[in-house]
């Protein structure tokens, strides 16, 4: 007997991760290709016309190693939302994309802020805290996970590099760790087999087993249907069990 699984592999589990990526490397190579210049379309805080940035900086990169860097991250981080959290995967990229955005706007230096690090600090936190509040042990093991592969990431939530964004980075952690806390009780539950659930009667359920859904004893059963154990205890069962009107 088989429990089933909360988590499914579909075709968007990996095709909406894919189409991430692919973005990012279309608008970098359209900045190559035909010299285009997009950081003032990055975040600018402080500015009206800075806002259009929510929803283009993610998408614009300084450079190929910047854009590399991000690659991975955003790739795994999201194909593990979309698998283990796919009921309330949208929610959390679309509320969490507009959320850290703000956020970046509201408490950045003034300058332009590009890059996908925001989205990618979003999902890590995410994933980890949700995890940690499932105590699943599936999910607890995705959190160690993001510990294992981005735990340094944390570093840069603090102004230790002029360069990078750490507003930007602070602000997808915060994100996440909120989205995790409104989500907190959507979490998978474990699966369950049929002897785990209340009221389960082992010798009840393999002596139903040889009936039809019209109440009709089946007398050839499939070859690999039960085991010979299984099949004594239904025969014992059924010639002890008084027959009904």
């Amino acid at each position: 007997m088989k429990a089933s699984s909360p988590f499914v592999f579909s075709t968007g589990t990996i095709g909406y991760p894919l189409m991430f990526v692919l973005l990012i490397w279309i608008v970098f190579w359209a900045e190559v290709r035909f010299g285009f210049h997009l950081n003032r379309f990055g975040i600018q805080p402080g500015s009206i016309e800075g806002l259009r940035g929510i929803l283009f900086s993610p998408f614009i990169h300084s450079d190929i190693r910047h854009l590399f860097n991000n690659t991975i991250p955003l790739f795994v981080l999201s194909l593990s939302l979309f698998y283990f959290y796919r009921p309330i995967s949208w929610k959390v990229l679309v509320i969490g994309f507009f959320s850290t955005g703000i956020l970046t706007w509201l408490i950045g230096r003034p300058a332009y802020h590009i890059g996908a690090s925001g989205i990618i600090y979003l999902l890590a936190s995410f994933l980890f805290f949700k995890g940690i509040f499932s105590r699943y042990y599936r999910l607890v093991a995705l959190s160690l996970m993001v510990v294992f592969l981005y735990g340094g990431l944390v570093w840069y939530v603090t102004p230790i590099d002029p360069e990078i964004s750490w507003e930007g980075h602070l602000s997808g952690l915060i994100s996440g760790f909120v989205l995790s806390l409104i989500f907190r009780k959507r979490i998978a539950s474990t699966p369950k087999y049929e002897w785990e659930k209340p009221g389960y009667n082992e010798a009840d359920d393999l002596f139903m087993r040889h009936f039809d859904e019209n109440g009709n004893f089946i007398e050839n059963l499939p070859e690999n249907d039960t085991s010979d154990e299984e099949e004594s205890k239904i025969q014992y069962h059924y010639k002890e069990t008084p027959k009904k009107d």
